[in-house]
């Protein structure tokens, strides 16, 4: 609109209602229903008979964190009636990260020390070991980079 390329009038007659839609972590319980949905669309688009999701399926569902909403549910199950091997999605059939059996910490109930720590283990992994590039990506000087490497024992 401030551009020109959009007109103020007919921004005014679409902008009648707002309709603010959580994203899908905050909606767990719409997962079944739209899963399901997907699995029929998805089954029928590839020819594939499919009764449902299995318990390990529907709990791998439920417990995933959906960063990508409602488009990630959609490939989930897409790749999983594409992958799946009897009449049931099960968790394998659609490959999200398996969620551990124990929460992962918190960083902020962890002593700074110990966040540090993975911090310079994430990067050093990330970067196979290059301390220059580690230090670049952590926002220090690779001296400094190598005195808390000495520090933490790594």
């Amino acid at each position: 609109m401030a551009e020109g390329r959009f007109r103020e009038d007919l921004l005014f007659r679409l902008n009648t209602i707002e309709v603010n839609l959580p994203p899908l972590r905050e909606r767990r319980e719409d997962i079944p229903a739209l899963a399901a949905h997907f699995l029929r669309r998805h089954a029928t688009r590839y020819h594939k008979v499919l009764s449902g999701f299995d318990a390990g399926g529907m709990q791998a569902l439920l417990a995933h964190g959906w960063p990508g909403n409602i488009r990630e549910l959609d490939h989930a199950i897409e790749r999983a009636v594409l992958m799946a091997q009897g009449d049931q999605v099960r968790a394998s059939d659609l490959g999200l990260r398996a969620a551990t059996s124990t929460a992962a910490p918190r960083l902020d109930e962890l002593p700074l020390e110990d966040v540090e720590k993975m911090l310079i283990q994430k990067a050093l992994s990330r970067y196979d070991g290059n301390v220059s590039r580690a230090a670049q990506a952590l926002g220090l000087s690779r001296s400094a980079l190598y005195r808390r490497i000495a520090s933490h024992g790594l």
